[in-house]
C-alpha cells in the first residue's frame, strides 16, 4: 500500500539543473525521515540526502554537498531533490526512500549527465 513515486529526471548538460519529485502515499509521510539514493551502472547504492520528518534535519553526501538541496512539503506529501552545477558523474538512477520499518522504495528514476 506504500507508494513512493519518482518523477522530474531526464537529461541535462553538465552545470545544468533538475528536480527530482517523489510523491508519497500509504504512510504518514510527515512521521518518517525520507531519503534520496542514486545507483550508477556497476556500482552500489549511494546515500545522497536525507530529510528529518519535520525538515529541520538534512544531511548530504560530501559528492553532492553545496549542489543539490532535499526538502519536503507536508502538505503535499512530497519530497523534492533541487540539484544544480550536475556533473557527468551524477549520472544514474535516483531512488526515493522512505525510512520505514523494512525501508521503502520508489521505482527510480534516470538522470543522465552529458555533453
Amino acid at each position: 500500500q506504500v507508494q513512493l513515486v519518482e518523477s522530474g529526471g531526464g537529461w541535462v548538460q553538465p552545470g545544468g539543473s533538475l528536480r527530482l519529485s517523489c510523491a508519497a502515499s500509504g504512510f504518514t509521510f510527515s512521521s518518517y525521515t525520507m531519503r534520496w539514493y542514486r545507483q550508477a551502472p556497476e556500482k552500489e547504492r549511494e546515500l545522497v540526502a536525507s530529510i528529518s520528518s519535520i525538515g529541520a534535519g538534512r544531511s548530504y553526501a560530501d559528492s553532492v554537498k553545496g549542489r543539490f538541496t532535499i526538502s519536503r512539503d507536508n502538505v503535499k506529501n512530497t519530497v523534492y531533490l533541487q540539484m544544480n552545477n550536475l556533473k557527468p558523474e551524477d549520472t544514474a538512477v535516483y531512488y526515493c526512500n522512505a525510512r520505514i520499518s523494512m525501508g521503502y522504495w520508489g521505482q527510480g528514476i534516470q538522470v543522465t549527465v552529458s555533453s
